[in-house]
């Protein structure tokens, strides 16, 4: 069996797959925000008991996690000292001098994690070439170290000038560190996480990494501990923000990298479906209960980045570009002082969670909304195991439409709307503000609440087909589920794109070359898994931000140099609109994607035999001023080919699917519900 796990701030998705391609066990719970592992030990239980499962037969099982985000969203993480070159000690606090909103002068950029008495300057400075300007004073590393020791810190960061290229001073000074503290304190240094230049990013990155070990340490013991009594004895792999898998051991070391894994793992997971199901370019929309996340695909590959804001804070790793915006099922509405409906950022929750769920919760929301529509099951979710009360979301919006002075229904309605327009608004800046028209893409969608607002949203984007995969609920689970072991290294080369700047290339991706190896040793990767693939960072000297162009290392120097530069000129006019052919380009970085290939379970088919009736029927508003007859659909009965005209429900347990008036649904043979939708005049 393969098991994947998706942790959300509302519900804990887990996806199992017994390996014959036949069908997938998918079970849906609520989080417990206090004990993120407790729903999924509980969760793992209810489905191997159901099911008389063995759970000695797991191979392995993949988790995406948000312990990290959410520890940083809320400050609750662990005490973090920094030890820095003398005169840089407040340089996490000055960072690029920058305001988060440019024309906001009251907001600030969040205080720094390290809080400034535990900031610690040593005399240390190396010069760019390496030149040793000051030496490290290495017993003013041993007396900071014996002054940490009683300001009861989890974690001591080393972050030096030019570490990145020359990390020997932090290395020493770590290792004096660590015999100056008492042995659970943790010494990590800013160039073991990732080293690149730019110390504000650097810093933040090793700072924050450095916030998230004790917490995550301690979740994933009390998780694999869990796991353990269960009788699973494989180890849980660890969903990262780039959508590869790590170890339990390198999520320990590094978590920061698992920081924005959840979305990540879904972005895998619909690019595994959608190119099995014939589509490449696709438009993600992962609508949960807080947040709703997208991302572009093209030509079958997704859009990564380097850099990343987590909780208002920089981060220097591979992630892939998602971008996430406050509005969920769970998303409050509200009424702003300039008498204007808002939904989100704020959000209910799994506790209380909206109206509907009779858990505490009295305001008004997306999905109470939804309920109030009749899109969404008034009497029970998640197959009959979460009761639905209409009446409080009708009393929850009523208090709403009143203050509006409109009916319930458009208040209900409005509050849909508004909460679509700040998904398409997210689409938008993935998409027409990058050069690419929302037209040419299809829009996936999944997670919980994606398909109620599919097509209000691929409309308002001139888009003409949705796809719904078979578990849009459970496909970030799905996904980390079928993700590969990977990692990256880095190195720093500022050299320029000749050959005589391709020597400095070479030396690096030697010693890149064996980290790689050491971590397919550790990671027991065999050699016909292993897999490698190559970048480098590059620039028109005198920029400030570099372009990632691949790199082919078997070919030889000449050839690097004129493939580079004329791919660099190319990728240049496409991003900025120009090339500039006579400047010089610097090769900034060279980089490395290493992949460790492991077997995944196919993916299932549907049967193509007969055609499922409705369930039953339901009055649902789609529009303002008219109530349709609904016919309601059992997904688990449809079938390959099947064909259903709009306005049609299709329900399960871990999504709702609209199909508006005038709207076509087909099944394929993956199970897919690909939605054209009707030509708007």
């Amino acid at each position: 069996m393969y098991i994947g796990v998706d942790v959300g701030g509302t519900f804990t998705d887990i996806a199992v797959n017994r390996d014959d391609g036949s069908n997938l066990i998918l079970y849906k719970l609520p989080s417990t925000p206090l004990a993120p592992e407790k729903a999924i030990v509980d969760g793992l239980n209810t489905i191997l008991a159901d099911n008389c499962l063995k759970a000695g037969d797991v191979r392995r099982l993949s988790h995406g996690t948000t312990v990290g985000t959410n520890a940083l969203i809320q400050r609750k993480c662990g005490t973090v000292a920094l030890v820095t070159s003398k005169g840089f000690r407040d340089l996490l606090e000055i960072g690029r001098q920058t305001r988060p909103t440019v024309y906001d002068m009251h907001r600030d950029h969040p205080a720094p994690i390290v809080e400034r008495a535990l900031r610690l300057e040593v005399p240390q400075r190396r010069l760019a070439d390496g030149t040793q300007h000051v030496a490290l004073d290495e017993v003013a590393v041993t007396q900071a170290g014996e002054t940490l020791s009683a300001a009861n810190v989890d974690c001591v960061v080393v972050c030096f000038l030019h570490s990145y290229a020359f990390p020997d001073d932090e290395t020493r000074a770590a290792e004096l560190l660590r015999n100056a503290l008492p042995d659970d304190v943790v010494v990590l240094t800013s160039s073991s996480v990732y080293p690149e230049f730019r110390e504000y990013e650097r810093f933040s990155t090793a700072v924050l990494n450095g916030a998230l070990i004790t917490i995550m340490g301690s979740y994933l013991d009390r998780l694999t501990a869990g796991v353990a009594e269960l009788g699973i004895t494989s180890e849980v792999k660890i969903s990262q923000s780039s959508g590869g898998l790590m170890s339990v051991r390198m999520a320990r070391e590094f978590p920061v990298r698992a920081s924005l894994s959840g979305p990540a793992a879904g972005v895998q997971g619909a690019l595994r479906r959608s190119i099995a199901a014939g589509f490449e370019n696709i438009i993600t929309l992962d609508v949960g209960g807080t947040s709703a996340d997208v991302a572009l695909i093209k030509d079958g590959q997704p859009i990564e980045v380097n850099e990343r804001d987590l909780a208002g804070f920089p981060i220097r790793i591979p992630s892939l570009d998602v971008n996430a915006v406050g509005a969920g099922g769970g998303s409050i509405a509200w009424i702003d002082r300039d008498g204007l409906l808002k939904v989100g950022p704020q959000s209910a929750g799994a506790e209380p969670g909206p109206a509907c769920y009779d858990m505490g919760g009295q305001d008004a929301t997306v999905t109470d909304a939804n309920v109030l529509l009749g899109r969404l099951n008034g009497e029970a979710l998640l197959a009959g195991r979460m009761p639905i009360r209409k009446e409080l979301s009708g009393k929850s919006i009523t208090s709403l439409a009143e203050q509006l002075d409109v009916s319930v229904d458009e208040a209900a309605l409005g509050i849909v709307q508004v909460a679509c327009a700040t998904m398409v608004k997210a689409i938008r800046s993935i998409s027409v503000e990058r050069g690419h028209s929302p037209g040419d893409f299809a829009l996936f969608v999944f997670v919980g609440a994606g398909a109620l607002h599919a097509a209000d949203v691929a409309r308002d984007l001139g888009m003409h087909r949705v796809i719904v995969p078979p578990s849009p609920g459970i496909l970030c689970a799905e996904g980390a589920m079928n993700a590969m072991l990977s990692t990256e290294y880095v190195a720093t080369i500022l050299s320029p794109l000749d050959v005589g700047g391709l020597c400095k290339l070479r030396s690096a991706e030697k010693e890149l070359a064996a980290r790689v190896g050491d971590w397919f040793d550790a990671e027991s990767v065999p050699a016909a898994q292993q897999q490698t693939s190559w970048s480098i960072g590059a620039r028109y000297f005198g920029q400030n931000y570099e372009i990632t162009l691949p790199l082919d290392t078997s070919r030889n120097d000449a050839q690097i140099v004129e493939s580079l530069r004329e791919a660099f000129h190319i990728a240049h006019e496409t991003n900025y609109g120009f090339a500039s052919k006579s400047e010089p380009i610097q090769i900034v970085n060279i980089a490395v994607k290493a992949i460790g290939q492991l077997d995944r379970p196919e993916l299932p088919q549907i049967e193509t035999n007969g055609a499922a009736e409705p369930e039953h029927y339901r009055e649902t508003l789609f529009e303002p001023g008219r109530r349709h007859k609904t016919p309601i659909f059992a997904r688990d009965k449809l079938v390959a080919g099947q064909k259903i005209d709009g306005p049609a429900i299709v329900e399960q347990m871990d999504t709702t699917v609209l199909v508006f008036p005038g709207d076509v649904c087909v099944v394929d043979r993956w199970g897919n519900l690909v939605i054209t939708l009707a030509e708007q005049n």
